[in-house]
């Protein structure tokens, strides 16, 4: 996909065009992957001129200005071929207007259903594709659970269970800031989309906890709002049960049950996020833990298939990428890259679980994820 579409000083150039609104740490990542490559010209935008210094020596373009302003959104997304978001979700809506007033590929991060909602209504007729949640979770995980299923004649039950966890875990809670601490939050407190008895259901959030082991680790797993992404929707009639499940150590929830439900901060998500922020470390020595379980029958015979992988922290063309940030700039670079490369649709809703998951791995960003470590499941 090179930059027909746009006239300039710059015509020669066959790089694609790409915005990156956001200079946060998932930013800087999704910018430092693609300016790493002959192909694309990569624009951050950001508020902060301070996020904006690691661009220096970087061959990207950094922007100061407001990531809410609505007129220089639509100007950005005019002079690019595509927009990724790595902003907060309330602003999801904001960038992907601008995206789809330019007629502009976009491509976005967001575990908030409703942004994700909104985005696909723009995509009506859309002459670019836009394509909500093609993260980690959402995101990569659908892409897993996804090519799993197709290897059953009728379906039982799908589960995903992910989870960014520090490598090294030393408070009560046995977990270290590595992400959006709203984007945390909101997965904690909103309602969850499942499929339960074959229908689409909403389930509260920290509930069905569930203990397992995975690689001689023990981890818990429960409830969270939005790792699902689209899948319900692409399962529904399909499947009997769909359920996705944050995975953390053990005694994680119950700690967390008593601060949203008992201490009722789940009504003051900004107090919160303070208290939060305040007492717990960020870490980049984290571990991104997937596991993908289906059952069905194939042949006549109940079978289940499993798809499970470690992801750790790692040194990247001389930076240093925490796990979470690896494995969720990956999954929307590499989704970028393959509608630049015309091997998915180039139009309209494009949902991650549409993405085979062959395509994904060998994709120069998936392939990301296959520096990981495989944990067996037999």
């Amino acid at each position: 996909m090179p930059n027909s579409r746009h006239d300039g000083n710059n015509s020669h150039d066959s790089r694609t065009r790409a915005l990156v609104v956001g200079g946060g740490k998932i930013g800087t990542a999704i910018a430092s992957l693609l300016a790493a490559t002959p192909d694309y010209e990569v624009t951050v935008l950001d508020r902060s001129e301070r996020a904006l210094r690691w661009a220096e020596g970087l061959g990207v373009h950094p922007v100061q200005g407001d990531t809410s302003d609505t007129a220089l959104l639509e100007r950005l997304a005019g002079s690019n071929d595509m927009v990724l978001s790595a902003v907060p979700f309330p602003l999801t809506t904001s960038v992907a207007h601008a995206a789809r007033k330019a007629g502009t590929h976009y491509f976005d991060l967001t575990e908030d259903r409703d942004s994700a909602q909104a985005v696909a209504a723009m995509a009506k007729d859309a002459p670019a594709v836009l394509m909500p949640q093609c993260g980690l979770a959402p995101g990569f995980v659908s892409v897993a659970a996804a090519a799993l299923t197709r290897a059953f004649d009728e379906l039982r039950s799908v589960c995903l269970r992910v989870g960014a966890l520090p490598e090294f875990p030393t408070n009560a809670l046995k977990y270290n800031l590595t992400w959006s601490t709203e984007g945390l939050i909101n997965e904690y407190c909103n309602p969850c989309q499942a499929i339960v008895d074959g229908e689409l259901a909403e389930v509260p959030p920290l509930a069905d906890l569930e203990a397992f082991c995975l690689d001689g680790v023990a981890y818990e797993a429960f409830t969270t709002s939005g790792g699902l992404g689209t899948l319900g929707e692409s399962l529904l009639g399909r499947v009997e049960t769909l359920n996705y499940k944050t995975v953390r150590y053990p005694g994680h929830c119950e700690i967390m049950k008593l601060l949203l439900r008992e201490l009722r901060l789940a009504r003051r998500r900004d107090v919160l996020k303070e208290v939060l922020e305040s007492a717990i470390p960020v870490t980049d020595q984290d571990v991104v833990v997937v596991f993908v379980s289906a059952s069905g029958t194939r042949d006549g015979v109940l079978t289940q298939e499993s798809f499970a992988r470690k992801v750790y922290a790692t040194d990247l063309g001389g930076r240093r990428l925490s796990a979470i940030q690896l494995t969720t700039a990956a999954g929307i670079c590499a989704m970028a890259d393959l509608v630049r490369e015309e091997k998915l649709p180039t139009s309209g809703l494009l949902r991650q679980e549409e993405c085979p998951l062959e395509e994904f791995l060998a994709n120069r960003f998936g392939s990301l994820y296959l520096r990981g470590k495989e944990v067996s499941t037999r």
